[in-house]
């Protein structure tokens, strides 16, 4: 019958070319147009990529141009306006979360694909632990607004409260959801995840314009004490008095508090990001990896990170005493700053060399597996270090074009060669180690292999050997066999099409042999190689926090040593520190996080 119905169909096929307008060829019509209705129906979800991507853009180009009118004092825009469009974007975010979370709530059963290499939990409790800083600023704003309610906009008292709700209702979101691989609702979902993602970031922009026009103005404070007397200042401070006590408390802790919410938004609107590209993705692999941290065998590259921490918390604190004092003083510190920091970059670079030649001289195999949050991780690398970098060459140009050198400036030439140089080399190896599969340690996997003839309805215990191997790892044996319990196994046999077998059928089957992974309970020591790159990535990693530290705290030499405002001019010098300090700041903050996943990796 089945010869009978391939030969029925080629001559039908023969007929079909012979006579194109035979009834028979009509038939067929439908059946070639089936490939264009295929493809109009897949329309929609392949552009709505991009129809949500050029919404997120408008959105965000449009509260961008909202800031600028403010920070320049465009006639008819003030805070209130910048307020309001944020206060709505929020509240859109809040609306779209609620309906994420009821539905996932309701298919809370339906089985889910993930993606293990997002929402990593290190980096779900870094964001907690800036959201609960973040709470604390917008209770701050709270009180700070209850002192001053006579004479602000009632969007200053708004904003916090929704900014609060926003903040918690989002870290939950991200909580749980953060591994999900969405794949009804498409549309709907990315232009949610979209308008999420951008509402970030311009929060982030909005925390960074405040931040930035604060350490302006203590800089031109500075420099009015100096005896600069042509300085305009702006200020923001309320035309009535304050109704408590606290006020100035509020007032002062708030920009004490900002790098942390700034952190918080963009690591949020990373988070968000992956989620957006994993829409309507395919799974590679549903098996969970887990990260874990050791604390073993990093014992030179901890004490060595952890004593450049100390010494930044000194530096700075020091630089924030002395500059602006005097003239003296600010030069001393502006000396101490930049010999701290070449001292430190030199260490970045030459442990980083040793890192990529250790890589270089093994022949470990990369994953070349499709991830999100990986290209992420490296597009962000590339993109933020640009930001540092054109502060640097900035200076080189400022320092090779002046008429007259102060001798401090002797020293910011080799730290913004060495800023250039550093995160050049910290770049390839951190790309390097996240595209590079995660290595065991020698003596801790024993691949055993076993025949085993069972009855399809009986136990069979397992051998003594494997009972010992089983017995001494660590590693669950039920996990590579399901139906193992107490030492046996019971095997249960499918057919063809997935359903389990007749029942009356207790014949044997044999089970096709197998590697077995078990991993030892007393691994052996980790080899030479791998300790020194896991204190490479420790060492690393604390330097990046280091050095995260005096430009998001107001340590910022690019404004104080003066040598690029006279080459330049003050506007517009002012005006590039600005833009690309944030980059800068949040280059530092994802090398730290990369770092640590890189040293769990290793």
């Amino acid at each position: 019958m089945a010869e009978d119905n391939r030969l029925d169909i080629i001559s039908l096929d023969a007929h079909s070319m012979a006579a194109p307008n035979s009834p028979s060829s009509l038939q067929n019509k439908p059946l070639e147009r089936r490939p264009q209705l295929i493809v109009a129906e897949n329309y929609p979800q392949k552009n709505s990529e991009i129809r949500s991507s050029q919404y997120g853009f408008n959105v965000f180009l449009a509260g961008i141009l909202l800031m600028f009118a403010w920070a320049i004092h465009a006639m008819g825009i003030s805070e209130r306006d910048l307020l309001a469009y944020l206060i709505t974007l929020m509240l859109i975010q809040l609306v779209w979360m609620l309906w994420y979370i009821f539905r996932s709530y309701c298919q809370r059963c339906l089985t889910k694909e993930k993606d293990t290499h997002a929402g990593a939990r290190w980096l779900r409790c870094g964001i907690t632990l800036f959201a609960v800083i973040t709470l604390i600023l917008d209770s701050f704003k709270i009180g700070y607004f209850i002192g001053y309610s006579k004479c602000i906009t009632i969007a200053d008292g708004i904003f916090p409260v929704i900014h609060a709700v926003h903040t918690l209702l989002q870290v939950y979101l991200l909580w749980f959801h953060a591994k999900d691989i969405i794949q009804s609702f498409k549309t709907l979902e990315r232009f949610g995840l979209i308008h999420a993602v951008f509402t970030n970031l311009l929060l982030w922009a909005n925390g960074i314009l405040t931040e930035s026009k604060h350490q302006l103005n203590e800089h031109k404070e500075r420099l009015f004490t100096l005896g600069f007397a042509n300085i305009t200042m702006d200020l923001h401070t309320p035309e009535c008095n304050c109704t408590t006590s606290i006020c100035s408390i509020f007032s002062q802790g708030i920009y004490f508090l900002y790098p942390f919410t700034i952190e918080y938004h963009i690591l949020s609107s990373t988070v968000l990001y992956v989620l957006w590209k994993n829409i309507g993705r395919t799974a590679h692999s549903n098996l969970q990896q887990k990260i874990q941290f050791k604390f073993h065998g990093i014992t030179a590259g901890t004490i060595l990170g952890l004593l450049v921490l100390t010494t930044t918390i000194a530096v700075l604190v020091v630089y924030l005493i002395q500059i602006g004092r005097s003239k003296a003083k600010s030069e001393s510190a502006l000396t101490l700053f930049y010999v701290y920091a070449i001292i430190v970059l030199t260490l970045m670079c030459t442990v980083g060399i040793v890192g990529l030649l250790i890589y270089r001289t093994e022949a470990r195999s990369l994953d070349d597996s499709k991830s999100p949050s990986r290209k992420l991780d490296a597009d962000l690398l590339v993109g933020t270090a640009c930001g540092s970098w054109l502060i640097s060459w900035g200076s080189i140009l400022a320092i090779i074009l002046a008429d007259t050198r102060p001798y401090y400036s002797w020293y910011n030439l080799p730290y913004s060669v060495l800023v250039i140089i550093e995160k050049y080399i910290q770049n390839l190896f951190i790309i390097e180690c996240i595209h590079c599969k995660e290595e065991k340690a020698e003596g801790e996997i024993k691949s055993i292999k076993r025949i085993l003839t069972v009855s399809s309805e009986s136990t069979l215990s397992l051998p003594s050997a494997f009972e010992v191997i089983c017995n001494e790892g660590a590693t669950m044996c039920n996990k590579e066999f399901p139906y193992m319990t107490n030492g046996s196994v019971s095997m249960r046999e499918n057919n063809a099409d997935g359903d389990k077998s007749d029942q009356q059928n207790n014949n044997s089957f044999r089970l096709v042999a197998a590697d077995l992974s078990i991993q030892e309970g007393n691994p052996r020591k980790l080899s030479r190689k791998r300790r020194i790159l896991k204190n490479i990535a420790a060492f690393l990693f604390l330097c990046n926090i280091s050095l995260w530290i005096p430009p998001a705290f107001g340590c910022r030499p690019q404004y104080d040593n003066g040598l690029e405002e006279v080459v330049f001019g003050f506007e517009p010098w002012i005006i590039v520190v600005n833009l690309a300090m944030p980059f800068s700041i949040f280059y530092r903050m994802h090398s730290a996080s990369v770092l640590f996943e890189v040293y769990c990796k290793t």
